[in-house]
């Protein structure tokens, strides 16, 4: 059976999703901040390949960043419902505008909600 990755195309949907995604938090007020870096090149690189691994494509971000530990590496910025929100207002244009398959698209945004969700680290404000 082929994986989500090769059902949908493979590494080239997911940087659209990633590059449309980064697009808009270039411009967010909110979510810029949380990015010390001016390019966001190296933001782009890690979260495509983070997808595409997870998604079933190659382990390039494994070999290179080790085991994910999304938590772990999210927890020096503070999450809440805002910084969330923003992330997924984002990452939902961003996921509809490929064009993959309604399965394809309701998986990812499955994960990606989910993922969002547990990032959250900071009380309401």
């Amino acid at each position: 059976m082929d994986t989500l990755h090769d059902a949908v195309g493979g590494e080239g949907v997911f940087r659209q999703i990633v590059d449309r995604f980064y697009d808009g938090v270039a411009l967010d007020p909110i979510l810029r901040p949380l990015y010390p870096d001016e390019d966001l090149t190296a933001a782009r690189e890690r979260l495509t390949l983070f997808l595409v691994q997870y998604w079933g494509g190659p382990s390039t971000y494994s070999d290179r960043r080790g085991h994910p530990r999304l938590r772990m590496r999210h927890a020096t910025w503070v999450i809440g419902e805002r910084e969330r929100d923003a992330w997924l207002g984002h990452m939902r244009e961003a996921v509809l505008s490929v064009d993959v398959s309604d399965e394809a698209r309701a998986a990812i945004w499955e994960h990606l909600d989910r993922a969002a969700q547990s990032l959250v680290n900071a009380p309401l404000r």
